[in-house]
């Protein structure tokens, strides 16, 4: 939604339709510019990057072809998701996935609804076009879904087991705690990467019966932070044990933050070898407001920002192709790996939908059990019951 100055001292909000509500009050500047605020991060940053993308590649469409982009036509819309569909690659493969035009026009009908148009995204001949595109990859078998290989229980332990015994020194078991702390972490909280690099260190909490506790101030499905907790439990084994995970890196943190890298260094060249829990010792006191999770420069110096999506997939990569794992395997895995093999593990280990649920945050049991489907397809199958 877009303000409109009408005079030095306030302003009228426009362009908008009457749709009935009269004129347009006219408010003060500091009025108006709350309001533009508020729209602005009514959804997540993101999604606004990604619809203000869409929204440049369509009005640049429109210009070469000789349409208006707003208000649009349904049958330019149409046509744009034909010209879209019809694009093919330097391999010869649709340079386009469908989601990737549902986005599209999603876009288009946002820009459509904040300039108080009419949205053409949702007339039956935009719709039917974008069903149509659907049917037609789908019969032609083009752009299938490639979900991220889920890593499992045995995963993770390899790994982690993997990064600690690399250690040479005080800068590589910095990068060693780190990516503990991630893998274990991300995988018994079943958190999206962009959960995991949104944490702070307050939002980490140490609990006696239960291991820690994770609030996530919002997430994906919790866009206006409504906020939940995640527990993440102690464990058996002391070298798999999420809370201990956690508390290795918390004190690299909070050597950092007080010491800077003396403080780093003093830490890690005194400490004890990690043969047992640690998990149930003190916290060191951490700035509740700092990231927790940060980027790390090769010399072992930790960043005062928070580490980046992109670079919890790298961190996945990197790590599993270190333990050994076959190149074919590695290009499989990403950020949601973690996530995805919560789901997996849990449904092979006998978990339902529901339970399943309670520690990921789905608000559909559908899109959990499409995990099943993909990646533990026999359990509940009646297949392993017909005597073969």
């Amino acid at each position: 939604m877009t303000i409109e100055q009408t005079s030095p001292q306030t302003h009228g909000v426009g362009p908008m339709s009457d749709d009935g509500w009269g004129s347009v009050p006219v408010l003060p500047d500091a009025a108006v510019l709350r309001i533009e605020q508020a729209v602005s991060t009514s959804r997540a940053e993101g999604t606004r990057r990604s619809y203000a993308s869409a929204w440049r590649r369509f009005t640049t469409w429109c210009a070469a072809h000789g349409h208006t982009a707003l208000p649009a036509h349904p049958v330019t819309v149409a046509a744009y998701l034909v010209d879209a569909a019809d694009t093919y690659d330097s391999a010869g493969e649709r340079a386009y996935a469908p989601m990737t035009l549902a986005r599209w026009v999603a876009a288009i009908g946002y820009h459509h609804r904040a300039a108080g148009h009419t949205t053409p995204h949702s007339h039956d001949l935009v719709r039917s076009t974008l069903s149509g595109i659907r049917r037609d990859y789908a019969a032609n078998g083009d752009r299938p879904r490639t979900p991220r290989a889920p890593l499992l229980v045995e995963d993770i332990v390899t790994i982690v087991g993997s990064a600690r015994q690399a250690v040479t020194g005080w800068a590589a078991e910095v990068h060693e705690r780190r990516d503990s702390a991630l893998l274990l972490m991300g995988f018994a909280g079943a958190f999206r990467r962009s959960e995991l690099v949104a944490l702070t260190c307050g939002d980490v909490t140490v609990h006696r019966l239960d291991g820690i506790h994770v609030r996530l101030r919002r997430s994906k499905t919790d866009q206006e932070g409504v906020g939940s907790v995640r527990a993440l439990p102690f464990t058996t084994h002391h070298h798999s044990c999420p809370p201990c995970a956690y508390v290795r890196w918390a004190q690299v943190v909070a050597a950092f933050d007080s010491a800077g890298r003396p403080g780093v260094i003093r830490l890690l060249r005194t400490a004890p070898p990690f043969e047992g829990h640690v998990c149930r010792a003190g916290l060191p006191r951490m700035k509740a407001r700092a990231p927790l999770f940060r980027a790390i420069a090769k010399n072992g110096n930790l960043s005062d920002t928070a580490l980046s999506g992109a670079s919890v997939h790298a961190a996945i990569r990197r790590r599993a192709q270190a333990a050994g794992y076959d190149e074919t395997v590695v290009a499989q895995l990403g950020g949601h790996s973690l996530r995805a093999g919560f789901v997996t593990q849990a449904f092979r280990n006998g978990a339902d939908a529901h339970a399943i649920m309670r520690q990921t945050g789905h608000t559909n049991p559908a899109t959990v059990e499409l995990y099943a489907r993909e990646h533990a397809p026999l359990v509940g199958n009646a297949v392993t019951e017909i005597g073969l």
